[in-house]
Parts: structure tokens; C-alpha cells; sequence
């Protein structure tokens, strides 16, 4: 499903810069790798994007649907794969539907895995899965964006991070571009080191993986999971001397999407509140290397049945006599 055509405001020189990225998930420089997965997630979704006016085009697939992805996976079980991949899955155990995750995939159908995967935001699992596979050294994961902020924040020498304000300096290929998604207030720069200093734990916020900045286009481009229920990229556009150009800050008003109020539907105009620049290689070299990251979780290698079913589970009845497979 498409939303809408974009107009006549593409930059005259505009290059998706992932279609040869996509090649170097193996690269030496781990400031490759990170680019080169996030852009290898992305095509598997069929590009999705938001222009640098803040509209969305070419959206195909949903996260919550069966329909398939480029790699012929249907859409929700790749979500599936960031959490198990990403080993955050057991950190979401107690929310309703994670346990069915566990199993999901094969002849398992777990239904209950599917309203887990639309209830609980999976834009952190992404980002985290992305830099697990690129093995970057220094970075811990979190089911939450703020958890690693908060550590680029805390432990600048021990991070893969540095935390910047994004209005202030040149975003690169590596970083992490992050907003905050609180509707009552906007915290900018300034409002969330004020947070991160103190001990309040929690804070709703999102992050994009910068892919590239290019100056022939002045545009920066971003991949994100979750935003608009699936792996989007973004553009954003950059001044002459390459950092962000105006970054489209929320309406101070609060005023929402609606036909009444056009101005308020730019999918650019967030609480952007910090850039998490990766440090160079020669700094990361001296970091702990990355943790492994675990297998995802293998399916049932054989079809499950049950004796006591429950409707719309996808487990078989057990034959008569025969006993439960895995005491089910």
C-alpha cells in the first residue's frame, strides 16, 4: 500500500546510497557493517522511505502481517528475529504474548507472538540487533533507546558513543539520531542531559542509524525499525557545512495530523534531542570487544500437538493414543 506520490521537491541529484552499501555487511570498518545492515533490513521491507519534507511513499508491508518480505519471510516473524537476534526477547518476558515469541516460526504459529510484536515498540531491538551483527565493540544493547544513550551518556570512555547535541554538530555514517517521544513536553538537547544526570530510569525516545550523509544532495539518510510499522528510511537535508538543516522540531502548540492542521503532518518534525556520534576506530579499537550475540531461538523441528487445544493456536490435535510432542 502506497500513502502517497511525492511532488516535484526531490533534490535534483538525490541517490539512495544503500543499494551498494548493502554489499559490505562483511567490511573490515565496523562503521561499514553497521551502514550496510541497516541498509540490507531495509530493502527486505521494499525501501519505504520519508522524504525531507516529512512524507512517507512507498510503505508495502505492515509489521503485524503475514505478507512477505523480499527474502520471502513474512513480515512479523523478522520483527521476531530482531528481539531473539538482538537477545532482548527474555528482557520482554513478562509482556503478553513475548513467551510465544520463543517458538515462533515453522509450524508454530503463535498467535499470541503477533499481538506481542504490535503492542510493544521494537524500534531498540532493531538498532541493537543492527549493531549486535555489526559486532561494535563498546555497545550494550537495550530493549529501551534510552538505556544506551544513557550509557554514551554515563560512560563516554567505555562507549562506542559519544553524546552531542544535534543541532550543534555534523552527524556521520555510524551515528545514532535520537527524539523524544513524550507529547506533553519537548526536552531538546539541554532537557535530556538534565534527565540523564539524574535517576529517573525511564523515557520514551527513538533512534535512526545515519547510513550516509551526502553532500552532493545535502541530505543525511537514516534507517529506523518500527517507524511507520516497519524498517523506513529517512532524509533529512544538511546545510552546506553538513550538519542537520533546521531539524524540524515538534509544533509547540501541540497540534496533531489532521486535514485541519497539514502543517503538523511532517514525519520529520520530532523532539529531535541528541546525536550519538560513533567514535573512530582507532577509539573503538581500545573498547570491549562486542558480546556475542545469540542464535535466535530454533523452531520446533517437528509439528507440535496438543490434547487440551486452544482455538487459533496453529497446534494439531494429537491422534488418538498417541502422547503430546514437547508436553503439549
Amino acid at each position: 500500500m502506497v500513502f502517497w506520490l511525492l511532488g516535484a521537491a526531490w533534490p535534483a541529484h538525490a541517490a539512495d546510497p544503500c543499494p551498494l552499501l548493502r554489499a559490505q555487511t562483511g567490511a573490515p570498518a565496523a562503521v561499514t557493517r553497521v551502514a550496510a545492515i541497516a541498509c540490507d533490513e531495509h530493502q527486505l521491507w521494499f525501501r519505504p522511505f520519508i522524504d525531507r519534507d516529512g512524507r512517507l511513499a512507498g510503505s508495502q508491508v505492515r509489521e503485524a502481517e503475514a505478507a512477505l518480505l523480499a527474502n520471502g519471510q513474512p513480515a512479523w516473524l523478522r520483527v521476531v528475529d530482531y528481539w531473539r537476534g538482538s537477545g532482548l526477547l527474555y528482557q520482554a518476558l513478562q509482556r503478553p504474548g513475548a513467551n510465544d515469541c520463543v517458538r515462533a516460526g515453522g509450524p508454530y504459529a503463535a498467535p499470541a507472538c503477533r499481538g506481542f510484536i504490535v503492542d510493544t515498540p521494537w524500534s531498540a531491538a532493531f538498532v541493537s540487533w543492527v549493531l549486535g551483527r555489526a559486532a561494535l565493540p563498546g555497545f550494550r544493547g537495550s530493549a529501551s533507546h534510552v538505556g544506551y544513550v544513557r550509557d554514551a551518556y554515563r560512560d563516554p570512555e567505555g562507549s562506542a558513543y559519544r553524546v552531542a547535541d544535534p543541532r550543534a554538530v555534523r552527524p556521520g555514517q555510524g551515528d545514532l539520531l535520537c527524539y523524544v517521544r513524550v507529547a506533553a513536553r519537548s526536552y531538546g538537547f539541554p532537557g535530556l542531559a538534565s534527565l540523564l544526570s539524574g535517576d529517573d530510569a525511564g523515557l520514551g525516545m527513538h533512534c535512526d542509524i545515519v547510513v550516509a550523509v551526502q553532500q552532493g544532495d545535502a541530505t543525511a539518510y537514516l534507517v529506523g525499525g518500527n517507524v511507520l510499522d516497519g524498517v523506513t528510511m529517512r532524509l533529512l537535508p544538511l546545510t552546506p557545512g553538513g550538519q542537520f538543516a533546521e531539524l524540524p522540531a515538534r509544533a509547540a502548540d501541540g497540534a496533531t495530523c489532521t486535514p485541519d492542521t497539514p502543517a503538523a503532518c511532517n514525519a520529520n518534525r520530532q523532539d529531535w534531542a541528541v546525536l550519538l556520534q560513533l567514535r573512530p576506530a582507532t577509539e573503538l579499537a581500545r573498547l570491549l570487544p562486542a558480546r556475542p550475540v545469540p542464535p535466535p531461538a530454533a523452531a520446533p523441528a517437528s509439528p507440535q500437538c496438543c490434547i487440551n487445544c486452544v482455538v487459533g493456536s496453529g497446534v494439531p490435535r494429537c491422534p488418538a493414543g498417541a502422547p503430546p510432542n514437547r508436553g503439549q
